[in-house]
């Protein structure tokens, strides 16, 4: 975060005693969404950097906001949308104009799948991905190939680093899909079937891409992380090169697409590739304050009211229970922020209707106040939420509320 235009960031009493300053300005109600526009132009340039060219796909789970959507697919060096709903991502297709759009997972929603085959701009825009014959079943059971257009589809190939004989497995359960042949059986499956359509290939190394290799205090097992991200890249490089190769003998493949936040340089050494996705590093949240080569600006937060003083040291919090996905633990939970120095109550920690936070001696916070606080990854916070303020600062330096916009929630949509 470095550079004149981003120097406030590094001072938190001028980042989020400025955005707490606005946000009260502008009248806004907690809890209460904030996205620094500064910090969120930093990470979009950082990204496109750290991808050397690579085409990045906006991951929309971890951003649900449309404008900011839209935004960030007008700019250089991001194309296309990575969905996570059947539903979204015929919405998006159709009512954000994305002409791309690959669903990031596999979808049993029949009746989802109904509104998509029948909707002829979304059809010819919405990739689904598969990895299972019983998925194009559904899609045939829904409507048969003779009556309806095309079905465009992707494979998912697994990423995972295994070893010991399968006994040892790194990375998420997904795919079945792991090897050359799998994948080759995949694709003359698809190309004898009538119907459908392979265009792509996605496939995501999550032991990569979202598994810090820098977290304070821990030395031994950072450098154990990045030897094991190191190897996998390695193994995954070699292995997805011949598998797309095989593919390629039975479709003519559109784009392949691979790759997080977290692992931006190492897929972008993959020449199979042709598209990186990425959500989280856009809004900047402290999953990514555990890696060694990059760390993005903290652009969204959120603000949340102090109702309670149980007693001189403590404070109470209304809502706060925003946790992220994956295992539970600590780094899943929000970050208290600003004021500095507030801690949670280990018997009690982010409640979904109140929050209490211990209080150090030297602050002094008041009912009414707010307590801002960083999200871990990005999606959870945005289904808490119907608006986020847009901040902004003037040719004084000053932050102020420029905008006020949707989320996805805000919109009326819930996808999952």
């Amino acid at each position: 975060m470095s550079g004149t235009s981003t120097q406030y960031m590094n001072v938190p009493s001028e980042y989020w005693g400025g955005i707490d300053d606005a946000v009260a300005a502008a009248g806004l109600d907690a809890p209460v969404l904030a996205l620094d526009l500064g910090a969120l132009e930093h990470n979009i340039a950082d990204l496109r950097r750290r991808s050397a060219g690579v085409p990045i796909r906006v991951a929309s789970k971890s951003v649900r906001i449309r404008s900011v959507i839209e935004d960030v697919l007008s700019r250089d060096g991001y194309a296309g949308v990575l969905a996570y709903d059947v539903a979204e991502a015929r919405w998006l297709a159709t009512a954000a104009g994305v002409s791309d759009v690959l669903l990031g997972y596999p979808s049993m929603r029949a009746g989802a799948v109904a509104e998509l085959l029948a909707d002829e701009t979304a059809l010819a825009r919405v990739t689904l991905l598969i990895d299972d014959v019983a998925q194009l079943d559904l899609v045939d059971a829904v409507a048969a190939p003779d009556t309806r257009g095309s079905v465009r589809v992707a494979l998912d190939l697994d990423a995972s680093l295994r070893a010991l004989g399968g006994r040892l497995h790194l990375g998420v359960r997904r795919s079945p899909m792991h090897d050359v042949d799998q994948a080759t059986r995949m694709a003359r499956t698809i190309g004898d079937r009538p119907g459908f359509d392979l265009v792509g290939v996605m496939s995501y190394e999550a032991q990569v891409a979202g598994v810090g290799n820098g977290v304070p205090g821990r030395t031994l097992m950072n450098t154990m992380v990045r030897g094991m991200q190191a190897l996998s890249m390695a193994e995954l490089r070699h292995r997805r090169g011949r598998a797309i190769a095989a593919i390629r003998e039975h479709a003519d493949l559109e784009f392949v697409n691979a790759g997080g936040t977290g692992s931006l340089e190492a897929t972008a050494k993959d020449s199979s590739v042709t598209d990186i996705a990425v959500g989280s590093g856009l809004l900047g949240g402290h999953l990514f304050d555990t890696y060694r080569h990059f760390q993005p600006a903290p652009a969204l937060a959120f603000g949340l009211d102090v109702v309670r003083r149980p007693s001189p040291r403590y404070i109470t919090c209304a809502g706060g229970g925003w946790i992220a996905s994956g295992p539970p633990g600590e780094d899943r939970l929000p970050k208290p922020v600003w004021p500095e120095g507030l801690s949670y109550l280990p018997k009690e920690s982010a409640g979904e209707v109140q929050t209490p936070l211990h209080v150090p001696e030297s602050i002094h916070v008041r009912i009414g106040s707010r307590v801002w606080f960083r999200h871990t990854k990005s999606g959870e916070v945005c289904e808490r939420a119907e608006r986020v303020a847009l901040i902004a600062r003037n040719g004084s330096g000053d932050a102020e509320v420029v905008d006020v916009v949707p989320t996805y929630r805000g919109e009326g949509k819930c996808f999952l």
